[in-house]
């Protein structure tokens, strides 16, 4: 799937400008280890450029050439002693470029940017998973965003056990998919609750159904809650 998220390079990530008139849509994906996000992600794109949208496709951590060397520190599991603090800030150090040099600049020039993770997955990971108070991850959350935010969302949620063990059928695990049961446990309870609170926002999917099944269900919320003003 590596060929799905082509690298923005720094100063041009939207070279084909959309005819749609204002501003794009962002689109994000979300779950936890094994929850299917890259498939999906695939066949989302594939539907939307169906619909006559060609969407910029893009990471985090990642989706820049800076973005993207942060995210090989995050996830290379011989980095056992990164403190939870110095994991939030190179999160939000490589959202901050990647949001400067991909998702605003695409979203400005009227294309839509579907995001394999976001935010969302902060508050998921650091906050439920590693314990991190809610408010440290809103107060960078406000300095690096300033105040923007997806305008779809879609969780796509199933029992931990089920997705760790399809995910243990990848390549060897990185430092997250490292962690212990409870810790992915804290993280599904976090997503849980995003789900809850931003109803206007979130669409939670059922992920552990069949990859149509899955599919289908992303199909009708993205046509319920952005194509049917279109």
């Amino acid at each position: 799937m590596a060929g799905l998220y082509p690298i923005a390079p720094r100063g041009d990530a939207s070279p084909r400008v959309s005819s749609a008139e204002g501003r794009g849509r962002f689109i994000t994906l979300e779950g936890g280890e094994g929850a299917g996000k890259s498939t999906q992600l695939a066949h989302l794109v594939d539907w939307l450029r169906g619909q006559g949208i060609d969407p910029v496709v893009t990471r985090e951590p990642g989706g820049t050439p800076a973005a993207e060397q942060i995210r090989g520190l995050l996830l290379d599991a011989a980095h056992t002693g990164l403190t939870v603090e110095a994991e939030l800030l190179l999160m939000f150090a490589a959202r901050a470029d990647h949001l400067a040099h991909c998702i605003e600049p695409a979203l400005s020039a009227g294309r839509w940017v579907v995001c394999d993770r976001f935010t969302d997955a902060t508050y998921a990971y650091q906050g439920g998973g590693r314990g991190l108070e809610q408010a440290r991850i809103a107060e960078l959350e406000r300095f690096v965003q300033r105040g923007l935010q997806p305008d779809l969302t879609l969780i796509l949620d199933l029992p931990v056990a089920t997705g760790l063990a399809r995910a243990q059928q990848r390549s060897a695990p990185d430092r997250f998919e490292g962690e212990a049961l409870a810790f992915f446990e804290r993280v599904r309870a976090a997503y849980l609750e995003i789900a809850e609170r931003s109803t206007d926002r979130v669409c939670l999917i059922h992920a552990d159904q069949g990859e149509a099944a899955v599919a289908a269900e992303i199909r009708v919320c993205l046509a319920e809650r952005l194509l049917a003003g279109l």
